[in-house]
């Protein structure tokens, strides 16, 4: 009875060491507009209808895309990208598209998402359907 509890305790551990060394991946950072919503999973930004359903993968590129944003009028969506080494503003159409590039900054060696303080350049909102509304720390 023994051994067979032990056997049994010792599966179970090896089982839950497997299953914890999978990167856990979470739904973060979700927008909406009208029906829409968008949120960032695994780095990537994915849409899906209000109401649930299958999502749809907005975004592929190797970086991180984070903090979405739509703008007033729904057709775009602002986030922050980080591609390069360099943590940026980018714009995408909301159907999804190729990223467009809106702020040029230095790397400021601190753009991890980790970090305390957070990344640079991260979308807030929009002020209309121009202005996009981010924050970006300096360190003096």
């Amino acid at each position: 009875m023994k051994k067979l509890f032990f056997t049994v305790i010792f599966f179970s551990m090896a089982a839950l060491t497997v299953t914890a060394q999978h990167e856990t991946r979470l739904m973060r950072f979700p927008t909406i507009h009208g029906n829409h919503v968008v949120f960032s999973y695994a780095g990537d930004l994915y849409t899906v209808q209000k109401s649930g359903g299958i999502a749809r993968q907005l975004t592929n590129d190797k970086g991180n895309e984070l903090f979405p944003r739509f703008s007033p009028d729904g057709k775009s969506i602002a986030f922050t990208g980080q591609y390069d080494g360099n943590t940026e503003v980018f714009v995408i159409p909301a159907e999804g598209g190729v990223p467009r590039r809106v702020t040029y900054t230095a790397t400021l060696q601190r753009d991890d998402v980790s970090d305390r303080m957070g990344p640079n350049n991260i979308v807030m909102t929009w002020k209309d359907n121009n202005t996009i509304i981010y924050l970006s720390l300096i360190h003096i």
